[in-house]
């Protein structure tokens, strides 16, 4: 199970998740409250592992943008949660494509977007990229979704990520505020968040609860 920590804006906390096991860390560069710089995340990534992922988020960037972010952070995928085209995704290399779940509904026609990874998230509320609340798990077709490159996002924390795992079996999972206190990323809660995911596809659900 791959765990992708977001939202990272300090080198302690973005140590801290690559020790604790994260897979990829994010570095938002979409207008939010979350928003970096490209020098921050840079000297956010210079501290990081090579076998931690960098991801930059953005929404609706020009190429130029994207290639300017994955030469100076130096990025190692792009995430894009506007409404980028399959031939956009394909340009900026390896990449996670975002799309909004709202009553069971995909905004969006995933299986244009077959060379990359697939993130599933809740409407945006204040910015785009995400609200912090989960979508609606039960009322999603399962069976239409490509589950080897899957990820989810939307609402987890450490308390309910096992469960998201057991009902989607998705490659990874995604997570910002579900680790923070007071809008502040939270080392406690970053390593039972990991912990948890990473336990959720070796052992049944009731072994977990």
């Amino acid at each position: 199970m791959k765990v992708k920590i977001c939202g990272l804006k300090t080198v302690k906390d973005a140590k801290f998740a690559a020790a604790a096991g994260a897979d990829m860390v994010g570095f938002v560069f979409a207008k939010s409250k979350r928003q970096v710089t490209a020098e921050q995340a840079h000297e956010m990534a210079k501290e990081i592992p090579g076998d931690c992922l960098k991801v930059g988020v953005f929404v609706n960037p020009t190429l130029e943008e994207v290639l300017f972010y994955k030469k100076t952070v130096p990025l190692d995928y792009i995430q894009l949660h506007g409404q980028e085209s399959a031939e956009f995704v394909q340009q900026v290399g390896p990449a996670i494509k975002a799309f909004k779940v709202q009553d069971g509904e995909i905004n969006g026609d995933i299986s244009a977007y077959k060379d990359c990874l697939i993130l599933l998230d809740a409407p945006p509320k204040e910015f785009e990229g995400g609200s912090g609340e989960s979508f609606d798990w039960e009322k999603l077709q399962l069976s239409d979704l490509p589950k080897s490159r899957l990820m989810i996002a939307g609402g987890l924390d450490p308390q309910n990520v096992t469960e998201a795992i057991q009902i989607f079996k998705p490659f990874g999972v995604d997570v910002s505020s579900g680790v923070e206190t007071d809008g502040i990323k939270d080392t406690s809660k970053i390593k039972t968040f990991i912990k948890n995911a990473k336990g959720a596809d070796k052992h049944d659900l009731s072994s977990t609860q």
